[in-house]
C-alpha cells in the first residue's frame, strides 16, 4: 500500500440501513487499496452504528441520518458535509471496491474536473463470501445496459443520465456548487438523475473513469420493483416537473405493462390505476436475478 500525504487522498462516503455484513466487506476493500482514502464517512440511516466494524485502513466518521422513508438524499448530503476531503468517492454498502478504485478516482480528480464513474459488476449468489479480487473479477457479471469503461484514463460521458449512485466521485467543491441532492426526493429513485441533470446544467461534465471497478454483492431484487411503487411515481414527477421530461422510464414501462399506470413518455402526467397487491410485490421478488 503506498504512503502519500493524506490531503491528496478522497474521503469515501457510504450510506447504510442494515446490511452490516455487506459494510464489512466494503470496509475489507478499502484497506486492500493500493492508495488508502483519506477516510470513510458512514451515513447511517438508522438509530445507531453496527457494532464489530473492521479496520478499512483509515479513519472512520459515523453521521446519523434518521428517517422514513430511507433518506437517501438526506443520507448524502450530509455524509458530503462531514467529509473532509477534497474530493468524494460515493460507494453503496453494497458495493466492494477493486484495489484500485480509490486511486483510479483521485487520478480522474487530478486529470480532469467532472463527475465521474466507475464500473460496477455485479456478483451471483454463488459468490458469497469471495473477497480476492482475482475470484471476484472471474465471477462477476456486467450490467447489459451499462457501457464498457474506457480501458485507460477518461471517456467522455454525453448522457449525465447514466450516473448511478453505486459508485461516483466529483470534487467536494464542485458537489456542493451544485447544491448537493435534492431532500424532496423521499424514499427510493430519482434523485442521482436529477442531480446528475443539475450538474451538467452547471457545467460539469461526465466521465467513465479506467480502474474504479466495484463489486455489487448480490442480493434479492424485485422484477420490477414494486417495492417502491409510489416513491418512485411521485419522484419521476418532481423530476419532470423541474426537466421537462420523465426519468426511470424503464420501470414506468414495466408499471404501465402491467396494468398499474396509464402513462407515455410524453404524458404530462401519471394516472395510477390501481397499486400493487401485495401479492403482487411478493411474487416479484427475483432471488436470483442479478439485475432489477
Amino acid at each position: 500500500m503506498s504512503a502519500e500525504p493524506a490531503g491528496t487522498a478522497p474521503s469515501v462516503l457510504t450510506l447504510v440501513r442494515g446490511r452490516a455484513d455487506r459494510l464489512r466487506n466494503l470496509m475489507r476493500g478499502l484497506a486492500a487499496q493500493s492508495v488508502p482514502p483519506r477516510e470513510l464517512v458512514i451515513a447511517w440511516m438508522q438509530a445507531a452504528p453496527a457494532p464489530d466494524l473492521p479496520d478499512p485502513g483509515c479513519p472512520v466518521r459515523h453521521v446519523l441520518v434518521p428517517g422514513e422513508p430511507m433518506p437517501l438524499a438526506a443520507a448524502r448530503n450530509r455524509a458530503a458535509a462531514a467529509a473532509a476531503a477534497d474530493l468524494l468517492v460515493f460507494l453503496d454498502v453494497d458495493c466492494i471496491p477493486s484495489p484500485t478504485l480509490v486511486a483510479a478516482y483521485r487520478r480522474a480528480a487530478a486529470t480532469a474536473r467532472g463527475l465521474f464513474l466507475g464500473e460496477v459488476l455485479y456478483l451471483p449468489p454463488a459468490a458469497a463470501g469471495a473477497r480476492d479480487p482475482a475470484d471476484l473479477d472471474r465471477l462477476a457479471r456486467a450490467h447489459p445496459a451499462r457501457p464498457a469503461p474506457p480501458e485507460a484514463g477518461l471517456r467522455a460521458e454525453p448522457d449525465p443520465g447514466q450516473l448511478w449512485g453505486l459508485s461516483f466521485a466529483l470534487a467536494a467543491a464542485d458537489w456542493h456548487a451544485v447544491g448537493g441532492m435534492d431532500e424532496a426526493y423521499v424514499g427510493y429513485g430519482g434523485e442521482e438523475t436529477d442531480f446528475a441533470a443539475r450538474s451538467a446544467a452547471a457545467g460539469l461534465p461526465t466521465f467513465w473513469v479506467a480502474g474504479a471497478r466495484a463489486f455489487h454483492q448480490h442480493h434479492p431484487v424485485h422484477v420490477p420493483p414494486l417495492q417502491h411503487f409510489a416513491p418512485i411515481l411521485a419522484n419521476a414527477a418532481r423530476f419532470r416537473a423541474r426537466h421537462g421530461r420523465w426519468c426511470m422510464t424503464y420501470w414506468l414501462e414495466q408499471f404501465r405493462a402491467a396494468g398499474f399506470i396509464d402513462w407515455d413518455a410524453d404524458a404530462p402526467a401519471i394516472r395510477t390505476i390501481r397499486p400493487p397487491t401485495q401479492a403482487e410485490v411478493a411474487a416479484a421478488l427475483r432471488p436470483d436475478a442479478l439485475f432489477s
